[in-house]
């Protein structure tokens, strides 16, 4: 992997993992470097999932395969954010 393909995938993870903070509701109290690292697993596995679905290669812009990533890195942000909160008991 070359520098300008490691810089490409923080730009598109950062993207992805902005747009699935947005759809996720309420305040995410995670920092951008897990939001960077949510959105270029996404990413990942959203483009295998569109290849094995087919859609991933169009004329144009791959909407799907867009939706399917941020699909994804939306249930990746509510996972990570969810994972720190505690309960209280009163």
């Amino acid at each position: 992997m070359t520098a300008s393909g490691i810089i490409s995938a923080i730009i598109i993870g950062l993207v992805i993992g902005i747009l699935g903070r947005l759809v996720v509701p309420g305040r995410q109290r995670i920092g951008i470097v897990v939001t960077i690292i949510v959105g270029i697993v996404a990413a990942l596995i959203g483009t295998w999932i569109a290849s094995a679905m087919n859609v991933s290669d169009t004329n144009g812009i791959d909407w799907i395969e867009l939706i399917i990533q941020v699909v994804l890195a939306a249930i990746g942000v509510a996972l990570v954010s969810g994972t720190g909160r505690r309960r209280r008991v009163l």
